[in-house]
């Protein structure tokens, strides 16, 4: 963090923040995000091991089908890139990055040697239109852990922890902690999971941001790493 920010209004720190090590942000979140979809689409074209279907349980049965949830579900594209957008500090772009990224290595593994679905929802989809193009494009494969709320998790706390670094309001933090419990809500309301694939999600999710200290740590024995040149990356 820019020495003495945290001394002024987290309002104000906004822009500094989202144009700082922005030809880093722009490259890696691109180039991490191509390459993520390329394996996971992969594999849920792909399947080497025989596909298990997850079970549906009572909290599924409990929560309801909600159209309007398909918002939250898509805002999660949104919510992801807040964290490394307003990360100011080469060193901590690259913990969370390496963070991000062994999430999606621990998540990409269990789906190709234990492929899973989600059992389909007894909904007329022709009903939806809005949730046409998803269910084109992301079928009920790749179903556990949810992804979806393993990243909305990781964000969460992540987002969190820099909202206090940037002395942001209890109001401003809780309004993170609802957007996030908002996307998890989501995961189960437009049937896109259930919730066995949303607690291993949870699950996988908050130890990927639980690692962050300990890459740190890794990080600080390599200076050259994290050290940008005025006016480079």
């Amino acid at each position: 963090m820019t020495t003495g920010s945290s001394n002024i209004a987290w309002q104000h720190q906004l822009i500094p923040r989202l144009a700082a090590q922005w030809r880093l942000k722009q490259f890696v979140i691109t180039g991490g995000m191509t390459t993520f979809f390329v394996a996971y689409f992969m594999l849920l074209n792909f399947t080497v091991f025989p596909v298990t279907e997850m079970p549906v349980t009572a909290i599924d049965r409990l929560i309801d089908f909600s159209p309007q949830a398909l918002w939250l579900y898509i805002s999660l594209w949104v919510y992801v890139n807040l964290v490394p957008a307003l990360l100011d500090s080469r060193r901590e772009l690259l913990v969370y990055y390496l963070s991000a990224g062994a999430v999606c290595i621990v998540g990409l593994s269990i789906f190709f040697f234990w492929p899973t679905t989600t059992p389909a929802a007894n909904i007329d989809w022709a009903r939806y239109p809005l949730f046409q193009p998803l269910k084109a494009v992301d079928r009920s494969g790749n179903a556990f852990p949810s992804l979806h709320a393993c990243f909305a998790i990781f964000s969460g706390i992540w987002l969190d922890r820099l909202l206090r670094q940037m002395q942001a309001s209890v109001l401003v933090r809780l309004l993170n902690a609802s957007w996030c419990l908002g996307i998890l809500y989501s995961t189960l309301a437009t049937k896109q999971h259930v919730a066995v694939d949303l607690f291993a999600g949870v699950a996988l999710g908050t130890a990927g941001a639980g690692l962050r200290l300990k890459i740190s740590q890794i990080a600080q024995r390599f200076p050259k790493l994290t050290a940008a040149a005025p006016g480079k990356l």
